[in-house]
């Protein structure tokens, strides 16, 4: 998948070529960063571009912005309305996927709290072949990071070295992902997505004390759930209830929403993707391809006149 011929870095609209950075940043040298992923999705019928939940990603910006005390970064409202004008400039009426990181540049040391850039670009990209078929999964050794150690709340950039551990590390025992436990033996998340499990019919997801990003995808599952009468519970789960489920979910914006056929060579319920997770799976594609009423006013709309 290759990024949009053209980014927007620090407010310009530049191509894709030249959107750099020094090789002394704080970004390349200590990984000081945060960033966002988020999804448009195109829906023809109506020619539109719609930027799910926007305001809610900017706002998870500003958090780790203020968190790693990132000082002159520019507004949110700045960078929201620069994120439109890359995707304008791209010409883009395809789904995509969209990322966004506000860094430390400059050469200084490490308890530098400025200069910061910030950058935008946009990846084509619709739905992996796991949202139909499912994930096989495993456990991996490697433990989430803690928030005592990091904010593992913050979606730093830094942070996704552990994700990546995980990864590699599944990817090279012939799994499609990773499942991550707390330092205390809790489930916490997979690696880039969060997790929910069906078990009696309801929908189990591990608490935001969990050591999990609080993930924007999984907050609109459970607001979807129980709209749908679903009853949802936010507690601490453990690794044996992997298998005890009958259904398995991972859920992000780059992932959307995947089931998780089986976990450590044990096949979720049946083997296969779970009607619970087929329910979610329909409300969440018809409510970000603005197919249902936005009732919420989570779609924000790229081309203004709708052609």
């Amino acid at each position: 998948m290759s990024t949009a011929p053209f980014m927007i870095q620090n407010g310009r609209i530049v191509a894709y070529a030249e959107c750099r950075l020094h090789g002394f940043s704080g970004a390349v040298k200590y990984g000081c960063g945060v960033f966002e992923g988020l999804r448009a999705y195109w829906n023809a019928g109506q020619h539109q571009l719609w930027v799910f939940r926007l305001e809610e990603h900017l706002a998870r910006l500003g958090f780790g912005i203020r968190v790693l005390r990132l000082e002159g970064a520019p507004p949110l409202e700045t960078i929201g309305r620069g994120i439109l004008e890359m995707l304008r400039a791209n010409g883009l009426r395809e789904t995509c996927h969209i990322r966004v990181i506000v860094h430390l540049d400059g050469d200084d040391e490490l308890s530098a709290k400025g200069p910061v850039g910030w950058m935008a670009g946009a990846v084509p990209r619709g739905s992996s072949r796991f949202v139909e078929a499912g994930m096989h999964a495993k456990v991996t050794a490697w433990a989430r990071i803690a928030d005592a150690a990091l904010p593992a709340r913050v979606k730093a950039t830094g942070n996704y070295l552990n994700n990546r551990a995980a990864e590699l590390e599944a990817k090279r025992d012939g799994y499609d992902a990773a499942i991550l436990l707390t330092a205390d033996g809790k489930l916490s998340e997979a690696s880039g997505a969060c997790l929910m499990l069906v078990r009696d019919g309801k929908l189990v997801t591990p608490s935001v004390t969990s050591d999990i990003l609080e993930s924007i995808t999984r907050a609109t599952l459970i607001e979807l759930a129980r709209e749908a009468g679903i009853e949802v519970v936010e507690r601490a789960v453990d690794r044996s209830e992997l298998w005890a489920a009958e259904e398995v979910l991972a859920c992000g914006s780059g992932w959307e929403v995947v089931p998780i056929v089986s976990v450590d060579r044990l096949p979720v319920g049946d083997g296969r993707p779970g009607p619970v997770t087929r329910a979610l799976q329909e409300a969440y594609f018809a409510t970000v391809r603005g197919e249902r009423p936005d009732r919420r006013g989570w779609l924000t709309p790229v081309w203004p006149d709708g052609t």
